[in-house]
């Protein structure tokens, strides 16, 4: 069960983060949306509707937590960017796949809307200074205090993880 949840494993930073981690990470981040559509442009309506494991979220609401869960983050960086370690929101990512934009929508919205956000947002990541990926914000679930350069590897390892869920699912269902 582990490995249908986790199946690249839990999501793990270096302490020392370096020109080339982040380098690495803006890259996956940069081709997410590509590599995505691709994975999912041949998927029928029922192949989309089914969980990637049992009481996990179907392809459809992957995808589309995929959207909401960027967007989130962009905007985090640009509070980060633009205010003295701020507390960022949090939100009920369980609550938000439930709506029903998340279950019912046509995936085409949120796949445009991944490369249009990872456009932006990755055009913004490579334009950040050394002084810029080392700010922070306070996360208010946790307490804890993320800089920036570590958020952009835990958004790496986002793409990666949820890119597995729908490909493995693929996989063992024949349908790649």
């Amino acid at each position: 069960m582990e490995h249908l949840k986790y199946p690249i494993g839990q999501v793990h930073i270096p302490i020392e983060i370096t020109n080339e981690h982040i380098a690495c990470w803006i890259s996956d981040i940069e081709n997410f949306p590509h590599k995505l559509e691709a994975l999912v442009k041949t998927l029928t309506e029922d192949q989309l509707n089914t969980p990637y494991r049992a009481g996990g979220w179907t392809v459809k609401q992957t995808i589309h937590h995929c959207g909401d869960s960027h967007v989130n983050s962009y905007v985090r960086f640009k509070w980060t960017l633009t205010e003295d370690a701020p507390t960022i929101k949090a939100y009920y990512e369980d609550r938000w796949a439930e709506l029903f934009d998340t279950k019912d929508a046509p995936i085409e919205i949120s796949l445009n809307f991944i490369k249009a956000l990872h456009g932006k947002w990755v055009y913004l990541l490579k334009g950040l200074s050394s002084t810029d990926l080392n700010r922070e914000f306070l996360h208010p679930e946790s307490g804890d205090s993320v800089s920036l350069k570590k958020n952009i590897g835990i958004y790496a390892w986002h793409c990666n993880h949820h890119f597995a869920h729908i490909e493995n699912l693929l996989i063992r269902n024949n349908w790649k």
